[in-house]
């Protein structure tokens, strides 16, 4: 146990001080760290929104939009479904007054078969026997489909882990910040953003559904109608993105944003901001025979059912991409681009609770938990020095590392300090020299026992590690248990706590067994005033 070779001895010196380079960039201010050398580490802790303050916000789902979108996409799973086959069943314009699904089959020899289809559409919810959708039909043609009330309740609740995940994705695309998303109740989901203190910026980024769709233009519209709000059967009036009137779209809809697979801010040929998106090989191929079929026509590119422009197709589109041009400044189609990589949200969120903390508070907390902190290091030194003499100091040392330790693994992973992270953060401080304490008294056992020096030391610390192991251990899968199912405080204590607990085994038992086995090498002790 006390046979350091000089690899190991450097191989723990080393990552020491790889430790302490990550940990000193979150000692001094942001600004100051910035202006240091590029070799000098520059990762640094963050600091959770009660401690450097941010943005709260809590978002509320529409229901009655949720069940408007869900009834759009069965409008368009059923046309698809009917045509698809050897026989297409031929069907009347669809209706979706009242929230209801309904249309006439022309062939009435084809009405069981189209039942039959559309029942294959809907989906069991849970083990009730219940269906998403019911089927019926009415005046031996017509047929009807009704969501049910369980169907929406469970679209509404796989709607909000969508948006949820969506959401996330667009305050934090690259997934490097420590931010907080959680869903409250069926319909809500809680946002929290440190170090953003400008909430508005936030909402737009957040409240764009950013449903991307492009569908035919209707040259068949009467434009007098159009301006009143009237378009032919099959197609609808949407309003323009700039304010100039509106434009009848058909409603089928040739590409959506589902099917994108980037999106990024660019620019066209005369300068101007826009967006190139790129769609999936089953995107590319729609919007390649569309357009190929419809040379010559204009079609609408609609974001949030709002006709952001109406090119005309001057030849097939093969390559899979395509631009977005509006009236966009680099940061608008920036946002726009983000959010159309993120996804759609399934459902709209209104802002019903809306919050700006400030750093006031935070900066009152990280006092406190420092001078809580000086406090338990200094207790705790004292105790160890006076009960343990030499090997009090070595155990002073390693909680000083330790100490270190912590803050450049979290500044590593970027990860963000809280109040409960704090908390964390001394209790380890206290508990970190129980590892001591055991190989310490241990090693006065086997003095009392008559072991020499030597044998008394290797023994304390063969026999003292199993106990130290299995009690760490219970520790790990506590804090990996509170990490996992916890959430926004909960999760930044048992961070901290993990951390604390790997790094506090390393620097008791390996650096403390270090320095203790080249003081018995180099001063070879007869006697321990343990």
């Amino acid at each position: 146990m006390l046979d350091f070779s000089r690899w190991k001895v450097a191989g723990v010196s080393l990552l020491i001080l790889f430790g302490i380079l990550f940990a000193i960039p979150s000692l001094f201010p942001k600004e100051q760290a910035a202006a240091w050398p590029k070799f000098v580490p520059h990762s640094r802790i963050n600091l959770g929104l009660d401690l450097a303050g941010g943005s709260h916000l809590l978002l509320e789902a529409d229901s009655a939009d949720a069940a408007k979108q869900r009834v759009a996409a069965m409008e368009d799973n059923v046309a698809s479904e009917l045509r698809r086959g050897d026989t297409p069943i031929d069907i009347g314009d669809i209706s979706t007054s009242g929230g209801v699904l309904s249309f006439m089959v022309r062939n009435p020899a084809q009405v069981d078969p189209a039942v039959e289809k559309l029942r294959q559409l809907t989906k069991p919810v849970g083990l009730t026997g219940a269906r998403d959708w019911d089927v019926a039909v009415m005046d031996q043609s017509r047929i009807v489909l009704t969501p049910t009330t369980d169907g929406q309740v469970r679209a509404l609740k796989d709607a909000m882990s969508v948006a949820r995940d969506v959401v996330r994705r667009r305050i934090d695309p690259q997934g490097t910040r420590e931010i907080t998303v959680v869903t409250q109740g069926d319909n809500r989901i809680l946002v929290q953003v440190p170090g953003v203190d400008n909430p508005a910026a936030l909402k737009a980024l957040i409240g764009q559904t950013a449903r991307l769709e492009f569908k035919l233009v209707d040259l068949t519209a009467n434009p007098a109608e159009v301006a009143q709000g009237r378009a032919p059967p099959g197609s609808q009036v949407l309003p323009m993105a700039s304010g100039a009137g509106a434009m009848a779209v058909q409603r089928r809809v040739m590409v959506s944003g589902d099917q994108l697979t980037s999106a990024k801010q660019s620019f066209d040929q005369d300068g101007r901001p826009d967006i190139t998106i790129a769609f999936n090989s089953t995107g590319a191929r729609r919007f390649g025979r569309v357009t190929q079929e419809n040379v010559g026509k204009p079609f609408a590119i609609i974001l949030d059912n709002k006709i952001l422009s109406a090119p005309t197709i001057q030849s097939a589109i093969l390559g899979g991409t395509a631009s977005i041009s509006g009236n966009f400044t680099v940061e608008s189609a920036n946002q726009l681009a983000v959010s159309l990589a993120s996804g759609k949200l399934p459902v709209k969120l209104n802002v019903i609770e809306e919050r700006t903390v400030g750093p006031d508070l935070g900066k009152d907390s990280i006092q406190k938990g420092a001078i809580a902190a000086m406090v338990a290091t200094l207790a705790v030194i004292l105790f160890m020095v006076v009960t343990y003499g030499r090997f009090g100091i070595y155990a002073t040392l390693a909680l000083i590392i330790n100490a270190f330790l912590i803050l450049g693994v979290m500044a590593i992973f970027n990860a963000t300090l809280t109040l409960p992270g704090i908390a964390g953060f001394v209790l380890t401080i206290g508990a970190a020299v129980d590892a001591n304490v055991l190989v310490n008294e241990r090693i006065r056992e086997e003095q009392k026992r008559g072991r020499k020096v030597r044998d008394a030391i290797e023994t304390g610390y063969r026999e003292a590690f199993t106990a130290i192991f299995d009690a760490n251990i219970t520790n790990v899968i506590a804090a990996t248990l509170m990490w996992y199912f916890g959430s926004g405080p909960i999760r930044g204590f048992a961070v901290v706590l993990m951390i604390g607990i790997v790094t506090s085994v390393f620097t008791a038992v390996y650096f403390t067994r270090m320095l203790t086995a080249q003081w018995v090498k180099r001063a070879r002790p007869r006697t321990l005033n343990l």
